[in-house]
């Protein structure tokens, strides 16, 4: 035990998930990232909080769990969300002794290096051989370890680097007979082989299939920064007078910056290269390509001589070192074709990898688990390899022109990407005995390919056509190549939008992303061409873009919008369980103007963002409709949302539910509405108006003509709410649906909205289920009954109600919902 906490404690004290070239004390430069509860698509209903935020500390506690006889802990997360981050700080804390001590054991394993494991494995050999060797009575530790499987955890990092995708057709329950990784690791997390230890898996979310999610004890989403996040990390990696100041300034400056940062990796590459963000003058990147270009001149130049070089990629910068990069860029593309990525000496030296190369930076050692090992290279990041197997596919005439013309094409959602695009180019060329670029990425995971086509959009950009210049591509080549990538993605998404069915008749015509589809608007978007952006989506006709579940965060956002606002017909843009926050919002309001509804349900979203959105809003004609429940939004916001409600005349829908508004809130709302002659539905469940609040939106609704739908549901509405709701019933002559489940009526607040009932002539639908009501309650609403013929329906379950009263009442008006 004592050899393995000084182990994982050497192993896990220095950040150097991304940089070798130096040492980040984790302890000090550790922020936390925005870490959920995953929640099923279908599954929210209007009740249903956001999904619960966990601290690293929570992560095995009972909330949320799916399945308490399942012995593994998924944590999904977008590549640079900070998945291998969270798990080395994991282990740091149960090495230091400081959390996690129910644990007696930590096996930690990276699943990069396992998958370079070719003999077969037994669990023995797997946690002694591979994490650590016990030095003295290694049969009594295992018995151990058998015999208290509780008192075990094993971390598994980066799931999405396997080659193989979860099975359970070949069980395996031995501890001690050997079989294949693959076969093990799914025994592993079925719970044959140590059942009772807990183990927890990072990995994308592509690679996590229907069958391994049954043998999940809990799901977890890992979003990477929050705002206040990039902030914070940004102070820590500079403590310097002036400098987190002056890079934070320029984030909130820069939106289209800024949304890039909430990954963890691109924050941690903003502080790299903060020097030529605010000294040398060059612009702020908009793109992720940008971003990665000006990384590769921080690397280059800090690789230069001093002085030997001006600021920038320029003057020579590039093809003073394209001879390097190309053999870097083509072992990037060797190990994505064939899933590895750690590479040995030997591939080092088949690709003719050397030592000036390896001292640029890109690659550096991979943390080894065996003591003494000799640790193999990787890229900084997955995301650097995809990155130089682009920059290979650009300038290398190992590639041809049709290969790239057909790149972006995508006829299917299953299968590889290139395997199913090239099949006329995936023949090795007599160079390369190994096999050309095209035959190699035939086997490509499809998420690192979408990585490395979006890079490869970029660098075919018309603003990095004086770069690619630079480096000898010939100008016509260039064009062509251009030329065919802007063809393909323009016709990608054509396809990809009339593939949906026709509109039912009478209907609008509703999308719903398909695999890919946000892949293809991130390609788009960086190549930043207006034009292609325009032709793109010349002619579409679709009502509803549904792009839930989706991952869409700021980056995203940007994206969207530069695409979509090229739109000629109004659409609704439903953006639910994303992680929009208020950058993305930022991000999508050159948009708004074609959007007739706005759904951005679960996104992280707080004042900020919706007053930034409220502002915008006034001024669009289309938009009709606002979702933006399940959010952070409070008070703050009120005087915004009022303004639009008082300033927009076709305004329809507010629905701001499962949010943190109070009766002062409530009570600016009011005035709003007083203002208003249009809306149709306003959704306040889940808040905290109160008397107070109910007070007031009754008495500005009394008069209202056009609401149909109100919501008041769990906010705390007593008595004294429920009679002013009862005068505004008795006056008001448009709304047919007023729901108040979740409330504290009891019977004098029924009494009260039974007078109202009696005098109204509208009202079609009244919920007041879990309102504390009891049979003296329910008479007094069927006397009002007795009056009222518009009435269809009044919702009273789970009230106070013996058997023998809901029999009874049931039968004396079967109005009553029991």
């Amino acid at each position: 035990m004592s050899k393995l906490r000084s182990t994982i404690s050497a192993q896990s004290r220095f950040l150097s998930t991304y940089d070798g070239a130096e040492n980040l004390c984790l302890e000090e430069i550790y922020t936390e990232n925005v870490l959920e509860i995953r929640t099923e698509a279908g599954l929210a209903e209007p009740l249903q909080k956001s999904p619960a935020t966990l601290g690293l500390e929570e992560l095995f506690s009972s909330r949320g769990r799916l399945n308490d006889d399942a012995d593994t802990l998924l944590v999904v997360g977008e590549a640079g969300s900070g998945k291998s981050t969270l798990l080395q700080r994991l282990h740091l804390l149960w090495a230091s002794g400081s959390d996690f001590q129910e644990f007696l054991f930590v096996f930690p394993f990276s699943c990069r290096q396992l998958q370079c494991v070719a003999k077969p494995l037994s669990v023995r050999t797997l946690l002694f051989e591979h994490c650590c060797w016990p030095d003295l009575g290694q049969q009594d530790v295992f018995q151990f370890l058998l015999d208290h499987p509780n008192r075990v955890l094993l971390t598994f990092d980066g799931f999405d680097e396997f080659r193989f995708r979860f099975s359970d057709r070949e069980r395996h329950c031995s501890p001690t007979d050997p079989t294949s990784v693959q076969t093990l690791l799914c025994n592993l997390l079925q719970g044959n082989l140590l059942k009772n230890a807990r183990k927890v898996l990072t990995s994308r979310p592509a690679a996590v299939s229907a069958l391994l999610r049954k043998c999940l004890r809990l799901e977890l989403c890992l979003k990477g920064f929050s705002e206040e996040g990039i902030e914070l990390y940004l102070r820590k990696c500079h403590r310097e007078p002036g400098v987190a100041d002056r890079l934070v300034r320029l984030l909130k400056a820069t939106s289209a910056l800024h949304g890039l940062c909430h990954l963890p990796v691109v924050s941690w590459m903003v502080s790299r290269c903060h020097r030529e963000l605010l000294w040398c003058g060059g612009g702020s990147p908009k793109t992720t390509t940008d971003l990665y270009l000006l990384i590769l001149q921080h690397f280059l130049l800090h690789a230069s001589p001093a002085g030997s070089v001006p600021c920038g990629l320029g003057s020579g910068l590039l093809r003073g070192r394209l001879p390097s990069l190309l053999r870097l860029g083509w072992l990037a593309v060797c190990g994505l074709g064939k899933c590895c990525y750690v590479f040995s000496a030997k591939q080092l030296q088949a690709a003719h990898v050397g030592p000036e190369d390896i001292s640029l930076g890109f690659l550096v050692h991979a943390r080894s688990v065996v003591p003494g090992g000799a640790a193999p290279l990787e890229f900084l990041h997955i995301t650097f390899q995809c990155f130089f197997a682009a920059l290979y596919l650009v300038l290398s005439a190992d590639l041809s022109q049709s290969l790239l013309r057909q790149l972006f094409s995508c006829h299917g959602p299953r299968s590889s990407l290139l395997a199913r695009l090239l099949p006329p180019m995936c023949v090795p060329r007599p160079e390369r005995p190994d096999g050309g670029a095209a035959a190699l990425l035939q086997e490509a995971e499809p998420h690192n390919l979408q990585i490395t086509a979006a890079f490869l959009a970029g660098l075919l950009s018309r603003e990095h056509r004086g770069l690619l210049a630079e480096c000898q591509v010939s100008e016509r080549a260039l064009l062509q190549r251009q030329a065919g990538a802007r063809a393909c993605l323009s016709r990608s998404l054509h396809e990809h939008f009339h593939s949906i069915p026709a509109a039912v008749p009478g209907e609008a015509k509703s999308v719903h992303a398909m695999p890919g589809f946000v892949w293809l608007i991130r390609s788009l978007y960086e190549m930043q061409e207006e034009r292609l952006a325009r032709e793109a989506v010349r002619g579409l006709k679709v009502g509803h873009l549904k792009l839930t579940f989706c991952g869409v965060g700021p980056a995203e956002c940007a994206a969207l919008a530069f695409v979509l606002r090229h739109l000629q017909r109004p659409m609704a843009l439903q953006l639910d369980h994303n992680s929009v926050g208020d950058v993305g919002v930022e991000q999508l309001l050159p948009c708004l103007n074609v959007c007739k509804a706005l759904y951005l349900r679960d996104n992280n979203i707080s004042d900020r963002g919706v007053c930034k959105l409220a502002e915008h809003a006034m001024h669009c004609q289309q938009l009709q409709k606002l979702a933006l429940f399940n959010n952070k939004l409070t008070d703050g916001c009120a005087h915004s949302l009022a303004r639009l409600l008082a300033c927009k005349r076709n305004f329809l829908a507010l629905r701001l539910g499962n949010n943190h508004i109070t009766a002062a809130g409530a009570q600016v709302l009011a005035e709003g509405l007083r203002a208003n002659a249009s809306l149709q539905f306003l959704g306040l469940w889940g808040n905290k108006v109160g008397d107070e609040g109910a007070q007031a939106l009754a008495e500005a609704l009394g008069d209202h003509q056009s609401l149909r739908w109100l919501s008041l549901v769990g906010n705390n509405i007593g008595s004294r709410g429920a009679q002013a709701l009862a005068l505004m019933l008795e006056k008001n002559v448009a709304l047919e649906e007023l729901c108040l489940e979740e409330n504290h009526l009891q019977d004098e607040g029924v009494c009260s909205l039974a007078k109202g009932l009696e005098r109204n002539s509208s009202l079609k639908v009244l919920k007041l289920s879990n309102n504390y009501i009891t049979y003296l309650g329910a008479e007094a609403l069927l006397r009002a009954l007795e009056r009222n013929d518009t009435i269809l329906e009044v919702w009273l379950r789970g009230n106070t109600f013996s058997p023998e009263e809901i029999e009874r009442l049931g039968q004396r008006d079967t109005r009553l919902l029991l």
